[in-house]
């Protein structure tokens, strides 16, 4: 049997509403970095704020990782700007600014282990059970960066130790190459159509200048994000999987 490409099989999934989704509930979404709660979640965030129901999001890690050499932009600094440009991008969604929280974990270099790592689980556990959540949103397991990973694997625990559903939302595995995940193509979950929030969205991954135009001259490994990712998240639908472990 060909081999298909993650994007092929993320894209084929069935349309379901919020609700069907979430359930009715109010969602915790974990992003590693400032960003990812725009690219995959930017329409789900609109439009669970649009039914009165507003998620939590909370940033992990501090993001500094993006222009490690810049003499500009050191990491305090870095760290403030990427924290004010997801300050702007949640509001653009309609997210009141009191529902975005920071763990400032560093970049790259999460714990997966350790004192400190269960830590950071109780503190959010806490989080969840203050804001009534029900749900937790976390980066698909396959997504090929660390931080996307290590937040997944904190969130299983997580999810475990308040009994919440658990769904996942791809980044960077809808560029995975064909036969990524062979032996997976059974993949469960749904399409959520975000439409009527894809203005919404657009501007809300508008506000991380620093990490798709020059504002950062003086790095030259800085990072940007590339064209054929941003061109994902044009699509008129999110894609959430149900993961079961």
């Amino acid at each position: 049997m060909k081999a298909v490409t993650p994007r092929t099989i993320l894209s084929s999934l069935p349309v379901a509403y919020l609700d069907h989704i979430t359930g009715e509930v109010t969602s915790m979404i974990l992003a590693p970095h400032p960003d990812d709660e725009s690219l995959a979640c930017g329409g789900l965030i609109a439009e669970s704020c649009a039914r009165a129901r507003p998620p939590i999001v909370v940033i992990v890690t501090d993001g500094t990782g993006s222009h490690p050499s810049s003499v500009s932009y050191p990491p305090t600094r870095l760290r403030d700007l990427r924290e004010r440009e997801a300050a702007s991008a949640v509001g653009r969604l309609g997210l009141p600014l009191e529902r975005l929280l920071f763990m400032r974990l560093r970049d790259s270099h999460m714990p997966r282990a350790g004192p400190f790592y269960y830590s950071a689980i109780e503190w959010l556990a806490r989080l969840f059970n203050s804001y009534h959540c029900g749900a937790i949103l976390a980066p698909w397991l396959c997504d090929p960066h660390c931080d996307h990973q290590a937040t997944q694997e904190m969130a299983r625990v997580l999810a475990s130790r308040v009994n919440a559903k658990l769904l996942s939302y791809p980044v960077w595995g809808w560029l995975l190459p064909a036969g990524a995940i062979s032996g997976d193509e059974n993949l469960a979950g749904w399409r959520l159509d975000i439409q009527s929030h894809l203005a919404a969205k657009r501007n809300a991954i508008k506000s991380y200048e620093s990490q798709y135009s020059d504002l950062i001259k003086d790095d030259p490994n800085g990072f940007t994000l590339p064209a054929d990712l941003l061109s994902v998240f044009e699509q008129p639908f999110e894609t959430f999987l149900d993961t079961t472990w």
